[in-house]
């Protein structure tokens, strides 16, 4: 059994502060625009949409914006997100029923707690909120720290995987980040409830080494690949861990990304893109299984044509003298090897 956890980022554009808020103060401006077309009372409010628009590409275009810079381009599009708010609330004030559509009222739900969340960033001088919106459109995405060289933060599923003959198993998708090291109990739990037994041996990162799964896993006659705790000599070493053992679980992470596009969720909602990654999974364990098939077929047609050697001697080189039926077995068994 060998445990693994990685992101599935979904595709999105990298958010950013002043981007969310940015594309926060478009949402209002529209809404802006469509409550005065259904109700038009005097002017249209002002909403100094250019001017803001100047000032999100004044950071925006700049490739090493400072500290300041970014700071005083969040606290501008706040402002005038702020601004954009009173003057829609006074415009509802004027219908007696809710006009928004259900897709536009969701939109206004999900930038009144993006500005929010921003707002008290920007207060606490901090980068760090809880169930932090990174997209407007799929505001169930959360960045998940993964610590890679090549990403440090991922934004989309986390999920977990049990790898086990070369068949994957999905154990956990969340949204949220999740210790996968604390879970391992329940991981070798479900393994016992699929196959009615416990693994002999867990290949796991160091994550899941804890004393605690150490203990646990000990109780149980349970083998644990990882290095022991302390300073073990180098024999106590190679008695736990192998060079390469994990690379399976790698190896599938990295067909289920390049292969399947696991790498970049293309599905909008929820719930299509839990499917999608699940799907993935489901193809991973068909292209096994479709291996397994084919190394079955090739020993079906090797045994079908020494069937047809023997049946092809039996009735052609009975009546042939003994010399001539050496000769003819032997053309026969080359034939039957090269196909």
């Amino acid at each position: 059994m060998i445990y693994d956890a990685t992101a599935c980022p979904q595709d999105i554009a990298y958010p950013t502060d002043v981007g969310l808020l940015n594309k926060s103060r478009e949402i209002t401006e529209a809404i802006i625009d469509e409550l005065h077309a259904k109700s038009p009372q005097g002017k249209k409010p002002r909403t100094y949409r250019k001017v803001a628009r100047k000032r999100f590409l004044k950071v925006a275009q700049n490739r090493n914006p400072s500290r300041k810079v970014i700071r005083n381009g969040i606290k501008s599009q706040l402002q005038y997100l702020r601004r954009n708010f009173r003057t829609i609330e006074k415009q509802l004030d004027g219908f007696g029923v809710f006009p928004l559509a259900h897709r536009l009222q969701q939109k206004y739900w999900i930038i009144q707690t993006v500005y929010a969340q921003q707002l008290k960033m920007f207060n606490a001088k901090s980068h760090q909120v809880e169930d932090r919106i990174v997209s407007i459109a799929q505001p169930h995405i959360r960045p998940i720290v993964r610590g890679k060289a090549r990403a440090k933060t991922e934004f989309g599923a986390k999920i977990h995987l049990s790898l086990v003959n070369g068949f994957s198993f999905l154990d956990t998708i969340s949204w949220e980040a999740f210790n996968e090291g604390s879970h391992l109990q329940d991981y070798v739990e479900n393994y016992r409830k699929r196959f009615g037994f416990y693994p002999e041996k867990v290949l796991a990162d160091q994550i899941y080494c804890t004393r605690a799964n150490r203990k646990w896993l000990k109780d149980l006659n349970i083998r644990l690949a990882a290095k022991p705790l302390g300073r073990p000599s180098a024999k106590a070493v190679e008695n736990h861990v192998r060079p390469g053992e994990r690379n399976p679980v790698e190896g599938k992470f990295g067909q289920a990304k390049n292969g399947y596009g696991m790498n970049r969720i293309r599905a909008r909602l929820k719930n299509t893109s839990q499917s999608w990654i699940a799907s993935i999974i489901l193809v991973l364990n068909l292209v096994r299984l479709a291996g397994i098939a084919l190394v079955c077929l090739s020993f079906s047609a090797w045994d079908w044509m020494i069937c047809r050697v023997k049946s092809s001697y039996d009735t052609l080189l009975f009546p042939l003298n003994t010399k001539t039926q050496s000769n003819c077995i032997s053309g026969l068994g080359f034939i039957a090897w090269a196909a």
